[in-house]
């Protein structure tokens, strides 16, 4: 996620704080909030998918996925 719409959350987060946001404003908000929310999850899956587990042995295997 671009460095400008995480600082554009900021500003609607310190505007909320001023002043209620208009309905506009709130949809936005919202939108951006869900691709951070999104980029964030992306990132955790794929440091997991390369992260692996050595056993006693030095065998590596990859983290079992959970369902």
């Amino acid at each position: 996620m671009e460095q400008s719409r995480i600082d554009r959350i900021s500003e609607l987060t310190r505007i909320s704080r001023a002043r209620e946001l208009t309905e506009a404003e709130k949809a936005e908000r919202a939108a951006l909030r869900a691709e951070y929310i999104a980029a964030v999850r992306a990132s955790l899956v794929g440091e997991l998918e390369n992260t692996y587990l050595v056993d006693e042995h030095g065998v590596k295997r990859p983290l079992p996925k959970k369902t």
